[in-house]
C-alpha cells in the first residue's frame, strides 16, 4: 500500500455515506462526509445514538454503508481482503466478547494473527510483540490468568493489549476507558498519545468524557442525530452553546491553564 501520507490521502474517509440500522424507521447517517489524516488524533464525541459507534464500524470495515463509500488510504475499503486491512487497522469496540476463557498472554496473541506466517505459528517476535503490549497496559505480571480472574477494567486493558500487539497503522476505540480507573483512564490516553507523536499512530477515539477528548485529542467531530455538528480543534468544537445544544445541558467551559485545552464544567439539564 503506498503512503498516503507523501500524497497528502487521508488515510481513513467517509464520503456522502448513508446507513440505516436494522429494522429502523429512519437513516441514522444521510451523506455523512468526513476524513481523518495520517498521524492524527481524532476524538469523536457526541450524546447517546448520535452515531459514534457506528462510525467506527463504517471506518473498521466491519458493516456497510447503504450508500456512499469508506476508504483507507484512498482505497475503498470494501475491495481489501480482511488479512490485509487488519495489518492497517486494529478496534477494540466496547462490546467485544471473548466466547473462551483464555489467558491474558493469549488475548494479547492474538492481535498478532494478522502478522503470523504461512504455518499460523507464534515465533519469538510474536511473544515479544505481545508481552510488550501487556507491559503498555501494566499486565506484565499478569500473562498466566485467565480472563475469568480479571475486572472488568483489566479485561478491557487486556483487549487493548491484543489491538497494540497488531502493530497497526490506524487504531479505533470505542469508549477505551469506559471500564477503567482513573489512572488508568490517565495511563491509556498517555500512552495512545506517545505511539501517535513518537510512531505516527492513527488514533480515533471516541468518548462521552469530553475533558478526557478535549485534553487529548488534537481534533475534535461531534455527532448529533447522524450528522456532524461541529469539527475543529477542541477549543471551537467545545462551547458552552454548542452544549446546549447537542447535549440540552447548561455547562461553563474554562481552559486548563497547564495544557490550554478546555474543559467543560456541567451546570444543570437544560429543562
Amino acid at each position: 500500500m503506498s503512503d498516503p501520507r507523501a500524497a497528502g490521502v487521508p488515510i481513513l474517509s467517509v464520503h456522502e455515506v448513508r446507513f440505516r440500522h436494522h429494522g429502523a424507521a429512519t437513516a441514522l447517517f444521510e451523506d455523512l462526509s468526513l476524513h481523518v489524516a495520517p498521524g492524527e488524533f481524532l476524538g469523536v464525541i457526541g450524546p447517546n445514538g448520535s452515531g459514534k459507534t457506528t462510525l467506527l464500524r463504517l471506518l473498521a470495515g466491519v458493516a456497510g454503508p447503504a450508500g456512499g463509500e469508506v476508504r483507507l488510504a484512498g482505497r475503498p475499503i470494501r475491495t481489501i481482503a480482511p488479512p490485509e486491512r487488519a495489518r492497517q487497522v486494529a478496534v477494540v469496540f466496547q462490546e467485544t466478547r471473548v466466547l473462551f476463557n483464555f489467558s491474558v498472554l493469549e488475548i494479547a496473541l492474538m492481535g498478532r494473527a494478522p502478522r503470523l506466517g504461512r504455518w499460523g505459528m507464534e515465533r519469538p517476535e510474536d511473544f515479544a510483540a505481545a508481552r510488550a503490549a501487556l507491559a503498555e497496559m501494566d499486565l506484565a505480571d499478569q500473562e498466566d490468568r485467565h480472563l475469568h480472574e480479571l475486572s472488568s477494567g483489566e479485561r478491557q486493558r487486556a483487549l487493548i493489549a491484543r489491538a497494540l500487539a497488531q502493530e497497526p497503522r490506524i487504531v479505533l476505540m470505542d469508549e477505551p476507558t469506559a471500564f477503567l480507573d482513573l489512572k488508568h483512564r490517565l495511563q491509556i490516553y498517555a500512552i495512545l498519545t506517545r505511539l501517535n507523536r513518537d510512531r505516527g499512530l492513527t488514533v480515533v477515539a471516541t468518548s462521552h468524557d469530553l475533558n478526557l477528548a478535549a485534553r487529548y485529542g488534537s481534533r475534535l467531530v461531534l455527532l448529533h442525530k447522524g450528522r456532524v455538528a461541529a469539527d475543529g480543534p477542541p477549543a471551537s468544537v467545545l462551547t458552552a452553546a454548542r452544549i446546549r445544544e447537542v447535549y440540552e445541558t447548561e455547562a461553563r467551559v474554562e481552559r486548563d491553564a497547564a495544557t490550554g485545552a478546555p474543559y467543560v464544567v456541567p451546570i444543570a439539564p437544560v429543562r
